[in-house]
């Protein structure tokens, strides 16, 4: 099966109101410039949106916090460098925020994609975020008791990918984005290259194909990291 998309709009056309949408990214690195901001275009409102951290300057994620249309942020980092537009919205009560220790949000993930409902973690006991919470001990030792997470869709950015959604990534922009791509119901992809089938290794994908919807070429993607703080303005 052919999912290859011929354009950034045609992918993100099916994110609705309301929808949680997890999206890749350590900070600037593997975060999918190009189908966030198809995304602010397209429209979609009072989501809830997982990610690593609240944004940085005016691109990307922090553009969809800047348009209003992030109602609730589940995320490790909310203070993270230059995030001025999160702040502002959340000290003006205008989105909520909860907070993940970074190894519990990448399990909840984990474990959403792998059907697991919870599971136990040594990890914020004692402290606010496990208030509320299930506690139980185990060897004489407290654990908190974590829910999975999963999404309605999964926007992530991939180095290569095949017209079948097999994937690699470049280095470090891996990161959450192949947990993701198995706990969301819809994944979609921008990749720098898409290459014929039988272009990638088998041995080099990260990403299975199964867990992938649609693939959209994005040669030379924005590098959130290294833009100017007037280049990193959304218009």
């Amino acid at each position: 099966m052919d999912k290859t998309a011929t354009s950034l709009r045609d992918t993100v056309a099916d994110i609705f109101d309301g929808a949680t949408v997890m999206i890749g990214g350590f900070g600037g690195s593997g975060s999918p410039i190009e189908l966030i901001h198809a995304l602010i275009d397209q429209g979609a409102r009072n989501l809830t949106v997982i990610n690593n951290n609240a944004g940085n300057g005016h691109i990307g994620l922090a553009a969809l916090i800047e348009q209003d249309r992030v109602a609730k942020i589940i995320c490790s980092f909310p203070r993270s460098s230059n995030a001025t537009v999160f702040n502002e919205r959340y000290l003006a009560g205008r989105i909520e925020l909860e907070i993940v220790p970074q190894g519990t949000l990448a399990e909840r993930i984990r474990a959403g994609g792998a059907g697991i409902p919870a599971f136990y973690t040594p990890t914020s006991y004692g402290t606010e975020l496990a208030e509320g919470k299930p506690v139980e001990e185990f060897e004489g030792r407290h654990y908190v008791r974590e829910r999975w997470l999963k999404a309605d869709f999964a926007l992530i950015k991939a180095e290569c990918a095949d017209p079948h959604g097999n994937l690699t990534y470049r280095m470090a922009a891996r990161n959450f984005s192949p947990l993701m791509a198995t706990a969301a119901k819809k994944t979609i992809v921008q990749a720098s290259h898409v290459v014929p089938l039988g272009g990638i290794d088998p041995e080099n994908v990260i990403t299975p194909g199964i867990f992938v919807d649609t693939v959209v070429e994005v040669p030379n993607p924005v590098q959130e990291e290294l833009l100017t703080r007037e280049e990193a303005r959304y218009p």
